[in-house]
């Protein structure tokens, strides 16, 4: 009893002198950034009255916005890249941890969460964009989110666009770092694959272009991941071409109406359809509760509906498409119809900042290099009838097209030729009682290991942008070791993960800028 006593009195000096290390931490830190601020940088601690709402504001998926989730001892919202340059070089000299957010959409929370303290930047001010219609080119920096970009562009031209995330409140800085997929990914690629410039303070401060950092760090940064090699201020982007008329259409079809087969034959004929038509699958349950499987589209040939009537009828015609189902649009406008706005509605809806989502979630990816046969189809929907009082979602991408000519070393991003299509899977509630969150996300689990031998193996690939900290992370607590990061690094990135480190260990050697799942340097031996 007595040696019980003494490790629990042990325990709780050492807790005691963790905490007050950790107080202490913290006061250099705020003393330091106040030496010399002639800028008077904009920072809230926890009893300032405008943290929690700063703090929220970009918060999207609502697991992450509980009281007893570990949050920032420090919030600042730099206006100036000379302003983040004193937060680094103070949290360098005071061993303070940083994160990073640009948009806050990340489906883990690691751009704002940290059970070690830490001081968040959140880059939510820097959001200018300049479009160069005749470069067809333009620069945005990293706070900005997709939905401003795309306005931007359509204010200047009606003939560019870029082809990136279909959810407007997604933020650039985590949409480019990790890849960014959209629904013109088959002709143009990923929104990494077009970034040609940008503007990165590494760890001392210094800025530094695609001259000046090399090529190597510039090939890590575009697909790597965030928070991993510096933070990105702004990045380089070329515009892509898009007809002033591009077609649009949605089909729903529930297992009644053959959904099962139709799905079977999608798989075949999706990736090889001209890489000017782009067919996804979103597959959840309505009103109703029956499984319905929407079929939706963004055409971007330049002869209209009748070019794409015939596409279809060739290739597809089980699905049924008719002119009646074709809707034509700017480009701007599809970009609003994805998203979900109805038509006619005002391209302001793009400027909307903030919560969109406001729910709890729980995301994992997959990709399949193989058609899943009808039978496994339907053990899908035999998951998807459990856990009735979630959302429960499948969306499936189709790759082929330029996704297939593109090399997998090219950037880090690896999933190229050989995969048929990407899986995200995903599962959402409205429930605020935390404990019933460990329902669902088993839920998704469960669906997730049936999937196991019907995608891609050795390793089974995922996407970096679709943070999955079931795979390999550690707790949190500690830095990821090289050993410990290879569980998830090879699944996200292949072969490209161990130049991902060689760059990581020539450019930020202390692994100052980390997360649970960001890329480790090789440790000294």
């Amino acid at each position: 009893m007595t040696i019980y006593w003494l490790s629990c009195l042990s325990l709780l000096v050492l807790s005691s002198s963790l905490c007050t290390a950790c107080a202490d931490t913290h006061e250099k830190f705020l003393q330091c950034l106040s030496v010399g601020n002639n800028q008077k940088i904009s920072f809230y601690t926890r009893n300032n009255k405008s943290y929690s709402s700063i703090l929220q504001f970009s918060i999207q998926n609502l697991r992450f916005n509980f009281t007893k989730t570990p949050k920032p001892r420090l919030i600042v919202t730099p206006v100036s890249k000379h302003e983040i340059q004193q937060v680094i070089l103070c949290a360098k000299k005071t061993s303070m941890h940083v994160r990073v957010r640009s948009g806050g959409h990340d489906p883990e929370g690691l751009s704002y969460v940290s059970n070690v303290p830490f001081v968040l930047i959140d880059l939510i001010k820097f959001r200018k964009i300049t479009i160069n219609v005749k470069e067809k080119s333009a620069w945005v920096d990293t706070g900005s989110s997709i939905g401003e970009l795309y306005y931007k562009i359509a204010k200047k031209s009606k003939t560019l666009g870029f082809s990136a995330a279909v959810y407007p409140i997604v933020g650039a800085g985590g949409a480019f770092s990790g890849g960014g997929t959209g629904v013109m990914i088959r002709k143009y690629g990923l929104a990494a694959d077009n970034i040609i410039d940008a503007r990165l303070m590494d760890v001392n401060g210094k800025i530094l272009d695609r001259k000046s950092m090399g090529e190597d760090l510039f090939w890590a940064i575009r697909g790597g991941g965030g928070n991993t090699f510096g933070i990105v201020l702004a990045w380089k982007i070329k515009l892509a071409d898009v007809p002033e008329k591009v077609i649009v259409f949605t089909i729903d079809k529930t297992l009644k109406q053959n959904a099962t087969k139709l799905i079977h034959k999608w798989q075949y004929v999706s990736p090889k359809f001209h890489q000017d038509l782009f067919i996804r699958v979103v597959i959840r349950k309505n009103k109703q509760n029956a499984l319905v499987a929407s079929f939706y589209s963004i055409f971007l040939g330049g002869n209209g509906i009748d070019q794409l009537l015939g596409i279809m009828h060739e290739s597809f015609p089980e699905l049924g498409l008719k002119r009646e189902d074709c809707m034509e649009m700017s480009w701007i406008e599809s970009t609003l119809y994805f998203a979900g706005y109805s038509r006619g509605e005002s391209l302001d809806v793009l400027l909307k900042r903030g919560k969109s989502f406001g729910h709890y979630f729980k995301v994992k990816s997959d990709f399949v290099q193989k058609p899943i046969s009808k039978r496994e189809l339907e053990g899908i929907w035999d998951l998807f009838k459990e856990d009735e009082d979630a959302l429960r979602l499948m969306f499936l991408t189709p790759y082929g097209g330029k996704m297939d000519e593109i090399s997998e070393n090219e950037i880090p991003y690896p999933h190229r030729a050989g995969n048929l299509y990407e899986i995200q899977y995903g599962v959402s509630w409205f429930d605020k009682v935390e404990e019933e969150a460990e329902r669902h996300i088993n839920w998704i689990r469960k669906l997730y290991e049936y999937m196991t031998p019907l995608v891609s193996k050795s390793p089974r690939a995922a996407y970096v942008n679709y943070r999955d900290l079931d795979i390999g992370a550690n707790n949190m607590n500690e830095k990821t070791s090289y050993e410990q990061a290879k569980a998830w690094g090879y699944k996200y990135f292949k072969n490209n993960f161990d130049r991902l480190v060689q760059v990581k260990t020539k450019v930020d050697p202390s692994n100052f800028f980390r997360n649970e799942q960001s890329i480790p340097p090789f440790e000294e031996k």
